[in-house]
């Protein structure tokens, strides 16, 4: 079947999976090289869900996911769907400061992760009180009990549970909550509904024209949004096969599209520019992509990478907690914007008193939806910065931008306090809470310098306690063991003193206006001269 279907309203993942599995019996997944039909799929996380229940989970509880990408952790994924149990899927590389954070916050009642992060969990699990369970994926029987109180699984053994009665699951229920990158505080947790998953899903077909023909192809990780339900639920939804891999590499990713006749990639971040960058092959346009889709390809050059690589590229805006604000579709396009409203928000740029600014004036980019299950419904156990992100009607985004005469959006910088780098947002406020816990270190800001590459690099500011010395080197050796390795500090600089507000307050904005300076220690260039 092509071209547009008829289907069901949106109800709950358990039972879309289970209706698109069936309109597409012979569509598969190829995750980390290892394939599962969607039909299968179901049936796993029926498995699963039978397993949840049989621990005594219950509807509502919260489970973390510390998985790579795999067959597994979308089984994983579906059976806590299926269960009306709520996914809390981590970064495989969250430092053991960040891990303890999310299971705390979270208030989990169960961690599922891969054996070889289990001792991280153990540590990191301890005097956790909310935690009852830790599942483990790729262990054998017979390995070490889990901490006191937390009773340790085989995730092999709950798959081989039957199927469960899940119980009542409504769409409004929450279904997941992706944590967002802390900005002046903490990471925010977005609580995210059925509904609203599976509406990003269809609306990401819909958008793209994706159908059985296609084979969708993504290298970002389960604990995307990009990932989750731009390509895996928009590949299911549309009947089409994925290829899943778990990381990015720019030398093998055309190879990659041709291996398995990919038609269509999400990019972010950096990619587009890594991939302009590679050296120029005669057989560039001869690839079975016709597009891509995501965001930034930088304006200057994204005609050329369609010429070259003959693709077709969708711009889009959005975040997390709004999913496509704007869109660019072919009939539609306005090359160095980000599109204009979907068909699914309004979208205006406003001033500090959240008035509407005319066209070409710049200002916070603030989004709504026109219809219920279009957005997050809240951060979890944040009320107050829930009510601050969502006040006079509006959803502020935290970043800058400008909408011309004709309503479409031009990205500027965030306002907000992270640092994009790779496609990653980084928590400035992550980094600021680990550099500090050194004992030489009296004080931090970090923030972000343009890269060479794309986006920026991590830079931290530092003010020594009085009477101590501290070695580059040695900050970073602190800092390798309890953050992300994308969020460790390329540049390190030592200051007197930081500029404050005279509500002490650091002004990020003087220290990134003088960028690196001739006192910043760079970790890169002292690698190189290894």
């Amino acid at each position: 079947m092509t071209g547009p279907r008829a289907r069901q309203e949106a109800r709950t993942i358990g039972e879309w999976l289970g209706e698109a599995a069936r309109r597409a019996p012979s569509a598969s997944a190829l995750v980390a090289e290892q394939r599962i039909g969607y039909r299968e799929l179901d049936e796993l996380s029926d498995r699963m869900a039978g397993g949840f229940a049989a621990l005594g989970l219950r509807r509502g509880d919260r489970v973390c996911v510390l998985m790579r990408s795999s067959v597994a952790c979308l089984g994983v994924w579906f059976g806590l769907a299926k269960s009306g149990l709520v996914e809390v899927p981590l970064n495989a590389s969250s430092g053991s400061y960040l891990l303890r954070y999310f299971l705390e916050h979270a208030g989990a009642t169960a961690i599922v992760c891969d054996a070889e992060f289990a001792a991280q969990v153990r540590e990191c699990a301890t005097g956790v009180e909310s935690l009852r369970h830790l599942i483990v994926h790729g262990e054998e029987e017979g390995s070490e009990p889990g901490p006191p109180g937390l009773v340790r699984h085989r995730l092999a053994a709950l798959a081989e549970q039957p199927p469960g009665d899940p119980g009542p699951v409504e769409p409004a229920d929450t279904a997941v909550i992706l944590y967002t990158s802390g900005t002046t505080g903490p990471p925010k947790g977005a609580l995210l509904s059925h509904r609203a998953n599976v509406n990003l899903a269809r609306h990401t077909v819909d958008l793209l024209g994706y159908t059985e023909e296609d084979r969708l192809y993504s290298v970002f990780p389960l604990f995307h949004s990009n990932a989750r339900y731009c390509s895996v639920m928009a590949a299911i939804e549309a009947g089409a096969d994925l290829v899943l891999d778990r990381k990015f590499s720019a030398s093998r990713f055309w190879d990659r599209c041709r291996e398995h006749g990919v038609t269509a990639f999400n990019y972010q971040g950096a990619m587009m520019s890594i991939l302009h960058k590679q050296p120029q092959r005669a057989d560039d346009a001869e690839n079975p992509v016709r597009l891509g889709f995501g965001a930034p390809c930088p304006p200057e050059i994204f005609t050329a990478f369609e010429r070259r690589f003959d693709v077709r590229l969708t711009e889009i805006y959005g975040s997390t907690e709004v999913s496509i604000v704007t869109d660019m579709p072919p009939h539609r396009r306005k090359i160095g914007t980000a599109g204009s409203a979907s068909v699914n928000y309004e979208v205006a740029v406003v001033d500090d008193r959240d008035e509407p600014l005319p066209p070409g004036a710049a200002g916070e980019i603030v989004a709504r939806p026109v219809k219920p299950g279009w957005m997050f419904d809240g951060y979890h156990a944040m009320p107050e910065a829930t009510a601050r992100s969502w006040r006079n009607l509006w959803f502020h985004t935290g970043d800058r931008g400008v909408l011309d005469e004709d309503g479409y959006l031009t990205f500027l910088d965030r306002i907000k306090d992270t640092v994009r780098r790779r496609g990653e947002n980084i928590s400035s406020w992550e980094v600021e809470r680990v550099v500090s816990d050194h004992p030489a270190v009296a004080q931090s800001a970090a923030y972000g310098v343009p890269s060479e590459v794309s986006e920026e690099d991590v830079m931290v500011a530092v003010v020594l306690a009085p009477g101590r010395s501290l070695a580059p080197e040695e900050l970073i050796a602190h800092c390798a063991g309890s953050l992300t390795s994308f969020a460790l500090p390329r540049y390190v600089r030592v200051l007197p003193e930081l500029p404050m507000t005279p509500s002490q307050r650091v002004e990020k904005y003087k220290l990134q206006g003088e960028g690196v300076t001739a006192d910043t220690w760079d970790r890169e260039a002292n690698l190189d001269a290894r």
